[in-house]
């Protein structure tokens, strides 16, 4: 692994809370959770959540959880990360959704780009960031070496709160085909357009779509080549070199797949959590009437969902494992293959998820139960949603098969 570089310990400026735990964050996180269910109407109807959560995130320390410690951030592990992650899809999806694909764009940025960028996309320490794969426009080469990029990026979840944007769009190629560039945009360069909120379910995700335009943005902020599906690592990455982390130097696919991992843990499991509650509340409605907890059949559909939750969430955190020891052995050892493996054990991992809410919560829960803004309707509606991803719905179920056994089998056609 290569060294991080030669930079004094005490010249790292602190994160607001120097003694702050992984157990403590995850805590914070469920506590606040708590007070989510009851605020998911309201999350809705805005589009994304308070101002008052944002805050609350803020002083928990949540938008630095994955910043480095070079930048006033925590550094924590990525099992901390989606632990958080997972606690807040329980309380509340929209807001948890929100939250993540703001937050988990630290490793992106910090492990791609370099050092002179790092520098100023994590000045403020709270760093959040949609990023879309879209390659939308065409960059124009400014004079001074920068470029001059533009374009409207639906889908940027996270955008309400952001201090940034990561996008993709082309360069011009010459003779050649374009080829695509990934690109930071500070939040004073974009606007968030009110185009969110009438969809079937994650209505308050904060899924805005950014407009840009004609944003100048320096040589640094664009990479050219690099694209957040495609980018290969086994070279090493700037991220590792500056930090010295593995966390900043694995697989970068099958890291945008964890929290979608996490998320349909955390889902499932407020769902769980609601099933549970009409248990011990509610009577069959055949003879011989008794208390649900006491019916074979609401005992069986409440195991087999309980028992599919916990397979997912077994799975997140094995694939979590083999991430950090691939990335921890160092360059050459995360390849292409590896990262696909992972990406589809994330994939395993929501199917689990949404089989356990689809087939076993959402059929018997009872219609009264899942009447419009019911909490087991609610997590029907944003798992649905959430199978209308292009990474879940389109690359993970088809292309990555077809890519891991052409790997596999040395094919290249």
């Amino acid at each position: 692994m290569t060294a991080a570089r030669s930079v004094p310990a005490d010249g790292f400026p602190l994160p607001p809370e120097p003694g702050l735990t992984p157990e403590e964050v995850v805590a914070r996180a469920e506590r606040i959770a708590a007070t989510l269910v009851d605020r998911q109407a309201e999350t809705e109807e805005r589009g994304y959540y308070a101002l008052d959560t944002h805050n609350e995130f803020l002083g928990a320390g949540f938008y630095r959880l994955l910043t480095p410690r070079r930048y006033g951030g925590y550094e924590f592990d990525l099992g901390t990360y989606l632990r958080v992650v997972s606690a807040l899809a329980r309380g509340c999806p929209s807001t948890a959704w929100q939250y993540t694909f703001g937050a988990s764009h630290a490793v992106l940025a910090a492990t791609l780009f370099s050092e002179a960028a790092q520098d100023e996309l994590f000045a403020g320490g709270d760093f959040i960031s949609p990023a879309t794969v879209a390659m939308i426009g065409m960059a124009e080469p400014a004079e001074d070496g920068g470029w001059v990029v533009d374009g409207t990026h639906p889908y940027s979840s996270g955008s309400p709160y952001a201090t940034h944007f990561i996008g993709h769009t082309l360069v011009p190629g010459g003779e050649g085909p374009p080829a695509p560039m990934m690109f930071a945009v500070p939040r004073a360069q974009w606007q968030r357009l009110d185009d969110w909120g009438a969809q079937l379910g994650l209505r308050g995700s904060g899924s805005h779509s950014v407009a840009i335009e004609k944003a100048h943005i320096p040589a640094h902020f664009g990479l050219v080549g690099t694209h957040m599906g495609m980018t290969s690592v086994v070279d090493g990455t700037p991220g590792l070199e500056l930090h010295g982390n593995p966390l900043y130097g694995g697989g970068v696919l099958s890291m945008a797949q964890f929290p979608l991992a996490a998320l349909s843990v955390g889902m499932a499991t407020g769902a769980l959590d609601a099933y549970a509650e009409l248990m011990r509340d509610r009577r069959t409605i055949f003879p011989p009437f008794s208390p649900r907890t006491e019916d074979v059949d609401y005992q069986f559909n409440y195991g087999e969902a309980a028992g599919r939750v916990g397979a997912a969430q077994a799975a997140l955190s094995d694939a979590v494992r083999q991430w950090t020891e691939t990335a921890g052995r160092g360059p050459g050892t995360f390849t292409r293959e590896v990262d696909l493996r992972l990406s589809m054990i994330c994939r395993e991992s929501v199917r689990l998820c949404w089989s356990a809410v689809a087939d076993h919560l959402f059929p018997t829960a009872g219609s009264s139960a899942v009447r419009s803004g019911a909490r087991v309707e609610r997590v029907w509606r944003d798992m649905s949603t959430l199978h209308s991803h292009a990474g879940v719905s389109v690359f993970l179920a088809s292309v990555a098969n077809r890519e891991l056994a052409k790997l596999v089998f040395d094919v290249t056609s």
